[in-house]
């Protein structure tokens, strides 16, 4: 049952749901106050969360072991649980926020510039393994008594 129509509480809030059913005299005063605001709101405001209220109530759900705590959680805030299932699909994603209206046009450099990338960080990666293998194959040869330029020598008259 709503508690509040317009701002103005129901006929059976303000004197009882047995005297609303039946013809009670009501003062003129009270009259007024029943009556509900004929001003309508020009647009609904949809309700937005901030990142910190969605990461507390999330936690509070989380620690929340009793039988029919949650639903408790969710009446008090005014919730719904596809709040937290959504919610939690965004936490795991990092929070970030879904960006409304259409979605940008595909772009087929952008996926070759991705790849290229990752294929350069591989590339990298690979080169410093291989700088660092050389100086401790230098290192070894300086401890050994061993010179590298004989060592090239004699693979290359195989």
């Amino acid at each position: 049952m709503k508690k509040q129509i317009n701002g103005v509480a129901p006929l059976t809030v303000l004197i009882g749901q047995e005297a609303a059913r039946s013809e009670v005299a009501v003062p003129e005063a009270m009259k007024d106050a029943i009556r509900p605001d004929p001003e309508v709101v020009v647009r609904a405001q949809r309700r937005q969360f901030t990142a910190e209220y969605k990461k507390r109530i999330l936690a509070e759900a989380d620690s929340a072991h009793e039988p029919g705590a949650i639903g408790a959680l969710l009446r008090r805030e005014g919730l719904y649980s596809s709040h937290l299932t959504h919610w939690r699909q965004q936490r795991d994603l990092g929070l970030a926020q879904h960006r409304r209206g259409p979605k940008p046009k595909y772009d087929p450099l952008s996926e070759e510039v991705r790849k290229l990338r990752t294929q350069n960080d591989r590339l990298t990666q690979r080169l410093a393994r291989a700088e660092l293998i050389i100086d401790v194959q230098k290192k070894v040869s300086s401890l050994l008594g061993i010179s590298l330029a004989t060592v090239d020598n004699d693979e290359n008259s195989l």
